[in-house]
């Protein structure tokens, strides 16, 4: 199985990075890629930039240049407050914009012509164990709301919730990611560590805090999830 992995920080990139061995670079359309191992999976890392065009355009160019099985698109994400704590670990069943909307005859968070929310290839998973809800860190799986903000008051977390009231988290990336994979048939999945709660009164703290805290075996779990 050969894995495509997107990130969009260099901080992320870093902390995944350190779980590969047998590492190779390469540049395409200045963006930086890196090929080796995690585990027993071939994996070809790239970091995106925030947002959704450039986590579009990266992924366009890591299918397009190493024919990946599947894409995994890995970092962190801001909780909602429906179940996923600071250092949980989201896997996204569903991803669904928050921030779209196409007019009569759409879904609010629905592109025209394409689904109203991109399931998960949760089929890489490892089978877990029936506490997985338990083991640390946490696993909680849900729906992931993506869209082209970074959500920082209770207003914004509440203009998400309105669109995508089950959402656990939010970022801004996994929803064009998916949507190029769909547009791609290719299998597509989201592994997101919660790094701080949207409209806390410390939640710039909590998102500082979370690089200090964040073990290495909170992104190493992406290792302990694939097949």
């Amino acid at each position: 199985m050969i894995y495509g992995i997107i990130v969009a920080m260099e901080s992320e990139l870093t902390m995944l990075l350190n779980e590969m061995e047998e590492v190779e670079q390469t540049t395409i359309n200045g963006l930086k890629f890196c090929t080796g191992r995690i585990a027993s999976s071939t994996v070809t890392v790239t970091q995106s930039g925030i947002g959704k065009v450039n986590a579009a355009v990266a992924t366009l160019t890591l299918i397009d240049n190493f024919r990946p099985d599947a894409v995994i698109n890995t970092g962190i994400a801001g909780g909602t407050g429906k179940g996923a704590r600071i250092l949980d670990v989201v896997v996204g069943d569903q991803v669904g914009y928050y921030d779209v909307w196409c007019g009569p005859g759409n879904l609010p968070g629905q592109v025209q012509g394409l689904p109203v929310t991109f399931d998960g290839a949760t089929r890489l998973l490892k089978e877990q164990p029936a506490a997985a809800g338990k083991q640390s860190p946490r696993v909680i799986h849900g729906l992931i709301a993506s869209g082209d903000m970074f959500i920082s008051t209770v207003e914004d977390l509440q203009r998400v919730l309105s669109v995508r009231p089950e959402a656990v988290a939010v970022d801004m990336e996994s929803g064009a990611i998916a949507q190029v994979c769909y547009l791609r048939d290719i299998p597509f999945l989201a592994i997101r560590v919660v790094s701080d709660t949207p409209g806390t009164e410390d939640q710039l703290q909590q998102y500082a805090d979370f690089w200090s805290l964040a073990p290495k075996t909170t992104f190493s779990v992406l290792r302990d999830l694939l097949v």
